[in-house]
């Protein structure tokens, strides 16, 4: 198994590397790339070989295995342009079975007030947009070093009365390598068919007449008909990852961490994190983006504390660089049990 991880591993990265050509824009439901959990943010989102909580249901769901009873978590992303994302996520562990987890992610934004070519100040008349993911995850500790984590979605994206609809896969492995703390991770995210808008706006009558056309008046009866929209695909990514941890004394440890990246709809990238913890409570993460087009630094810090016996509260929080687009706020916050 081990052999097979390694070399599977090798031909992924040989192949990724031959990319050259960038397709941005060539998918859609770009909300399902907005990174979630300010850990992971602030450590430049090189979370493959490194996520150990419930946030791995979106970055890789074989970290999940990690998980040992129960946890919750919720991160706020306050993104560019007034846009919001709120992900919320549960997990728990079952003795002999595995995790289970349920995650759910809402892109929101405030209402637009509509224009035409006639009323280009506006109509008075006011749309909204949003975009949802809910999905199920399911990870499994195969053998003591070899984990596997899958996780099924419901996506939908709505612009006024319009809608698109659809499903994906994620699966991710994580393996513990057994030279010391050396993780490595692989994850393919977002698979699933083409998606396209459907609704009422779309819904046309008309009649496809030469006078018609010329005139604007036609003699045949009208014929109800929709509007074709064009079908896109989801943002599926390639990812593979490395981790390691360096302790220094018996309560300093840093974290070190890379991943690259290999997306559908753009070039290849990586991503570069490290965090800092001091005695299991305190935390200083920062991380830095290579080969995107607006995204560079990150940094965030992050602390947990007990406030029972048997649970534990986790606050975290990320900045990152926008480059001309400013920079985005995410705050995360999160139990286990």
């Amino acid at each position: 198994m081990k052999k097979f991880f390694v070399l599977l591993l090798v031909l992924s990265l040989a192949g990724t590397a031959s990319a050259e050509l960038s397709k941005t824009g060539s998918a859609g439901a770009q909300f399902l790339k907005i990174g979630v959990g300010s850990k992971y943010q602030g450590m430049g989102e090189a979370s493959v070989a490194s996520v150990n909580d419930v946030y791995a249901m979106y970055w890789n769901p074989a970290g999940l295995v990690e998980v040992e009873n129960m946890a919750v978590g919720f991160t706020n992303v306050n993104w560019l342009l007034d846009i919001d994302l709120n992900y919320v996520a549960a997990a728990k562990y079952f003795e002999d079975v595995g995790v289970f987890g349920i995650s759910a992610a809402i892109l929101s934004m405030d209402d637009q007030e509509i224009t035409t070519f006639t009323e280009e100040d506006g109509t008075g008349s006011y749309y909204s947009a949003a975009s949802y993911a809910v999905g199920v995850t399911y990870a499994r500790q195969l053998t003591d070093r070899f984990a596997f984590g899958a996780t099924v979605k419901y996506v939908e994206e709505r612009i006024h009365n319009e809608r698109a609809r659809g499903y994906a896969f994620d699966f991710g492995t994580l393996l513990y390598t057994g030279f010391r703390s050396l993780r490595l991770g692989m994850s393919i995210s977002n698979m699933g068919p083409e998606m396209k808008f459907t609704g009422t706006d779309l819904d046309v009558r008309y009649d496809p007449t030469e006078d018609e056309i010329s005139t604007g008046v036609g003699n045949n009866n009208l014929v109800s008909s929709q509007l074709k929209t064009t079908p896109y695909d989801l943002p599926m990514v390639f990812k593979v990852g490395i981790a390691y941890d360096f302790a220094f004394g018996p309560k300093s440890l840093i974290t070190v961490c890379a991943d690259l990246r290999h997306p559908n709809d753009n070039i290849q990238q990586g991503n570069l994190g490290a965090q800092y913890a001091y005695d299991e409570k305190f935390f200083l993460r920062g991380g830095y983006k290579l080969n995107y087009d607006e995204e560079t630094l990150s940094l965030g810090g992050g602390l947990i504390t007990p406030i029972s016996s048997d649970t534990r509260l986790f606050i975290d929080y990320a900045w990152q660089d926008f480059g001309r687009l400013e920079q985005t706020h995410k705050f995360s916050v999160g139990f286990t049990f």
